[in-house]
């Protein structure tokens, strides 16, 4: 379902996000993970896209196969770097045949094989210069009918509650964010967080600036504080509270019970979130589905249509 349809459907939307697989091992648990997660019935997955060609062509592959399958809508992540126009287009082509009703644009980071990239060999610097491609594809296969939706797909951006790594300065972290949504993006996914009031200054900063598309929170449940550890490194940036270090260093030495306690504080964000009317959550799965479906039987639900009973009017 193209994304104007789903914030107009929804009062919330539920979304996981999975990477693609290199193993086969790997794909042995990203598919266990996948059947298991069908009965939450979410509203859309992502799939991630890896820098400099390293899972390109497995991500391709794992939205086509899931587009196939048809118990999952898949929402392909595509970024600038490393990428020439025409290789964009052969992208957008090959998922317009399939199907797909929308992409997540992203700047993307350099890829680390390759030290010292230069950024000037891409056709486009910036997600905002992608997102008005995507806008201008749009438009050019719903004249020629090349895309089972007119309006072709729809399109999600990045937000950074935290504060984008690369952009120290807030305000023009702002600009560069209503620069996307002007462009023709249709709706925000964020990084991770795991201080909700970040989350709504960062809602009540987009209202300030103009920027009115619906904004997905994005939750990663940790199970570990090896893991809050490697999250430190890969999302650089990232805030862990005060509280949420002291349950974790309380169950120090007892996995299971660093687990519970990751569980809970991802669960009360949920609720939390929900309580404050958020228009969607997307679940960081790390191509597992444990905490997740935890997540939705502490929430009291079996299936995400639960936790969004109530219907919008189309507007």
């Amino acid at each position: 379902m193209h994304a104007r349809d789903l914030f107009n459907t929804y009062t919330a939307t539920f979304s996981f996000e999975f990477f693609p697989p290199k193993t086969k091992e790997a794909a042995e648990q990203l598919y266990q993970s996948i059947s298991e997660l069908e009965a939450l019935k979410p509203q859309f997955v992502s799939v991630t896209y890896g820098a400099g060609g390293s899972t390109r062509d497995l991500t391709h592959d794992l939205v086509v196969r899931l587009k196939r399958d048809g118990k999952l809508d898949p929402c392909p992540h595509l970024t600038c770097v490393c990428h020439q126009e025409a290789e964009i287009r052969g992208i957008l082509e090959r998922y317009a045949s399939a199907g797909i009703s929308n992409i997540l644009a992203l700047g993307g980071d350099p890829p680390k094989n390759l030290p010292g990239y230069d950024r000037g060999n891409d056709a486009f610097k910036y997600a905002s210069d992608l997102v008005g491609y995507l806008r201008r594809f749009n438009d050019e296969i719903g004249r020629s009918g090349g895309h089972a939706d007119r309006r072709g797909v729809g399109i999600g951006v990045a937000g950074y509650p935290e504060g984008h790594p690369g952009t120290p300065n807030r305000v023009k972290e702002m600009d560069h964010l209503k620069a996307k949504v002007d462009a023709g993006a249709d709706y925000i996914v964020t990084q991770l967080f795991f201080n909700n009031d970040d989350f709504y200054d960062f809602r009540d900063r987009c209202g300030l600036a103009g920027i009115s598309v619906p904004i997905v929170a994005g939750i990663m449940p940790l199970t570990s504080s090896s893991g809050m550890a490697r999250m430190a490194d890969m999302a650089a940036g990232t805030r862990f509270p005060a509280p949420l270090i002291r349950a974790m260093n309380r169950a120090a030495g007892d996995p299971d019970a660093q687990r519970r306690v990751g569980i809970h504080w991802a669960t009360e964000q949920c609720r939390d979130l929900l309580d404050h009317n958020v228009r969607g959550i997307h679940f960081y799965t790390l191509n597992r589905s444990t905490a997740t479906r935890e997540i939705y039987l502490n929430l009291g639900v079996k299936e995400s249509a639960q936790l969004m009973p109530v219907r919008r009017a189309n507007h």
